[in-house]
């Protein structure tokens, strides 16, 4: 099943969804070092992951919601697709919850309970990209009709988008 929103031959969602991945989990990881007796910096530089991350994660979100639609109902992938969707979303929820405790706090440094919150959303985000995975390497989803070791460039029109006279 081919990806519905595509930039330049290639589905969209699959490229927005590594900068929120790669920023929360830095957040995390940052927050960790903070905690342990790191520079307090990290910290600061934690909490504006998360914030950009969240946007990040909406915009993916947004993306991958034109191909969850476009799968058929009453299939695995629109199984494992909600329950994906489902995944990411409580990943944004948590991490949000911890972006507003910590825009209200006099520092935007973590404490223990707000690590834990971040950890459960990182296990959470885990299993949902092995659930991703799991649509596009298992099933097929977002994968074009014409892929193939020998695929022609997604930047050459293929014979259904080639107007008729052109030349390929």
């Amino acid at each position: 099943m081919e990806s519905r929103l595509k930039v330049l031959g290639h589905p969209v969602h699959p490229m927005l969804v590594m900068f929120p991945v790669a920023l929360l989990a830095t957040a995390v990881l940052f927050d960790v070092i903070d905690t342990v007796g790191g520079p307090d910096v990290l910290g600061e530089v934690a909490y504006w992951n998360i914030a950009v991350g969240l946007v990040g994660g909406l915009l993916a979100a947004v993306a991958g919601t034109f191909d969850l639609l476009a799968i058929p109902t009453g299939t695995r992938a629109k199984r494992v697709a909600l329950t994906h969707a489902a995944a990411n979303l409580a990943v944004i929820l948590l991490f949000a919850a911890v972006w507003a405790v910590r825009l209200n706090a006099d520092s935007q440094a973590a404490g223990g309970a707000l690590i834990a919150i971040e950890v459960v959303a990182l296990a959470i985000l885990g299993v949902s990209a092995w659930l991703g995975g799991e649509l596009v390497d298992r099933l097929g989803v977002g994968v074009d009709a014409e892929a193939g070791l020998d695929a022609p460039s997604s930047l050459r029109p293929t014979a259904a988008t080639q107007r008729i006279g052109e030349m390929p």
